[in-house]
């Protein structure tokens, strides 16, 4: 069965157990909680080993072609593109078809969020460059930048070298094995993320101030992962068929939807952008790390139309053109420090978003706090599928593609 099809029909009956189980019982609820974030955990399990050594080899093989630091900024140029032209349509949309408000709730605040990036840069560049592999898996960019160095020390001299990196190249494989055979168990991992969202949604419909929201957030993100990102794909040159990329990323984007994290998402993505996309290694992987470290369009857009919903709900006055403004950059700036929040993106954005504006909306981000995890499932959704997306047009300009026949996608 192709894995796609194992994770769609996990996540339905994930659903289908969600609605029809008793969301008020606490010991249900407990009980989902705890299976989730073991799920999640799962997913996560061979992600460091997987990306740290296929990153080390694709380095080393890009920078003996001499195109390491060009699919670098092409790449980063693509992130930077992609995250703004999507938070000015998810903003522009917003001002067209304004959600009702949200009534206020008077609550107090818990803890403060914050990124932290002094602490985030010390972690980077740690006193033991050693460190960064004993690290719990959540904050990947430290391990990606010692594989970066270690990727371009191995271009030292290839007769002291040429070992090692037989060594590495099969430990990426045998480590990639070892993520394909996880990636065909998530059908089964995903029924329990299908029924904890289920349970949560079920809660938050009940509320009945969020649907607006919900509605828009979610035909809005149809419409750009199924319609609008597979027209753009027309603009290359040899003409592709963009459903059958579509059709490729269907899986991650599933993964991505149902468990809200970037690093459960990213060994699937790995996978079926290689064996259905037909990218190859050494492009596949620097493209997606960087868009999954950086390229968080889908998050920055979401807390971004969160926000300007907070906004309306204090206040009845038009919102002026220099705060979308405002609202806009900061969205997008703050999207790109998030790295070691993969499971969280949506929301975190949008709570520093909240602290940064201040003006007494440091709090106003808790009235969204019930549906939390649906802002936090569409924004990695739209985090993953564009991440594929970009990672095949970019590898296929780079001439890093080859096209796979659709009747052999996994």
């Amino acid at each position: 069965m192709k894995v796609w099809l194992k994770l769609l029909i996990g996540s339905i009956l994930g659903v289908i157990l969600g609605f029809v189980l008793p969301e008020e019982n606490q010991s249900v609820t407990a009980a989902l909680e705890w299976l989730n974030r073991f799920a999640i955990q799962i997913g996560r399990y061979v992600l460091v080993p997987v990306l740290l050594f296929a990153l080390v080899i694709a380095v080393y093989e890009l920078r003996q072609d001499n195109k390491f630091w060009r699919l670098v900024f092409r790449t980063f140029f693509s992130i930077i593109i992609c995250t703004t032209s999507i938070v000015v349509l998810g903003i522009l949309v917003t001002n067209i078809f304004p959600p009702a408000r949200i009534p206020i709730l008077m609550e107090e605040q818990q803890e403060l969020v914050a990124l932290n990036l002094r602490e985030r840069i010390f972690e980077i560049f740690p006193s033991n460059m050693f460190s960064v592999l004993s690290s719990g898996g959540i904050y990947l960019l430290p391990l990606c930048i010692f594989a970066l160095f270690l990727g371009i020390g191995l271009s030292y001299d290839k007769i002291y070298t040429k070992p090692v990196i037989s060594i590495i190249d099969s430990l990426s494989r045998i480590f990639y094995h070892i993520a394909s055979l996880f990636s065909e168990m998530l059908g089964f991992v995903i029924i329990v993320l299908g029924a904890y969202w289920a349970v949560l949604f079920h809660g938050a419909l009940k509320a009945d101030v969020y649907r607006d929201i919900i509605l828009l957030l979610g035909i809005f993100s149809i419409v750009l992962c199924f319609v609008m990102l597979p027209l753009c794909l027309y603009f290359l040159k040899p003409r592709v068929n963009p459903w059958a990329i579509l059709y490729g990323s269907i899986a991650p984007s599933l993964a991505a939807f149902f468990s809200g994290d970037i690093n459960f998402s990213i060994p699937v993505l790995l996978r079926h952008s290689k064996e259905n996309l037909g990218i190859q290694r050494r492009a596949n992987t620097v493209v997606i790390t960087l868009f999954t470290n950086f390229g968080r369009a889908g998050s920055a857009m979401v807390a971004a139309v969160a926000f300007i919903l907070i906004i309306r709900s204090y206040s009845s006055l038009q919102i002026p053109m220099e705060t979308n403004l405002y609202i806009m950059l900061q969205a997008i700036l703050i999207s790109f420090l998030i790295a070691n929040h993969p499971g969280d993106g949506a929301f975190t954005v949008l709570a520093v978003l909240c602290m940064g504006f201040g003006r007494g909306f440091e709090a106003g981000y808790l009235i969204l706090k019930p549906i939390a995890f649906y802002l936090i499932a569409i924004g990695t959704f739209i985090d993953i599928t564009l991440t594929s997306f970009a990672a095949y047009v970019i590898s296929r300009i780079s001439g890093f593609q080859e096209d796979k026949d659709i009747r052999h996608f996994i």
